[in-house]
């Protein structure tokens, strides 16, 4: 049973701009929060502490360095055993070229979201995934356009997270 965190105006103001930009210096942060800097860093640090601030991260131009491609990846397999799908998510989780996994409901039991320098990397990736055990079926949508980047989570609504 998940623990439910009551969330506060400040805290949702916080954690949409830490979202937004983790860069931001507690100065700042706490003076779009309304209050000041060091009640600003003990509410960053309990929202930290509370796992529901995971870490902070750089987000990267894939092409800009060079990855030109990006992928998803639907994934069956032969067998949904649960020593089966953890195998699977075991491996593709070394994968340098999938930056996301999931498992799913649906025609598929995994969705990965890859990245590749060019078509050829694709192809030798998906050579891989056909050739592991178990793998049913792979398919494969190459990104065309970006129409909407907004990593994260929407909280600004509701007083509480589950």
């Amino acid at each position: 049973m998940r623990r439910q965190i009551k969330l506060d105006r400040v805290d949702r103001i916080i954690l949409r701009e830490l979202q937004r930009n983790a860069r931001i210096t507690n100065v700042e942060l706490a003076k779009l929060a309304g209050i000041s800097a060091p009640p600003c860093l003990r509410r960053v640090r309990a929202l930290e502490k509370a796992g529901l601030i995971k870490g902070y991260i750089a987000l990267l131009d894939a092409s800009d360095l060079g990855f030109e491609v990006t992928m998803f990846a639907a994934i069956g397999l032969h067998s949904q055993a649960e020593a089966d799908l953890q195998a699977f998510g075991e491996r593709i989780s070394r994968s340098p070229i999938v930056r996301e996994s999931y498992m799913v409901t649906g025609e598929s039991d995994f969705l990965l979201k890859c990245v590749a320098r060019d078509i050829g990397e694709v192809q030798s990736f998906v050579a891989e995934l056909t050739a592991l055990p178990n793998v049913a079926s792979v398919k494969t949508r190459l990104v065309l356009d970006v129409t909407k980047y907004d990593p994260g989570v929407p909280v600004d609504s509701g007083d509480a997270i589950d």
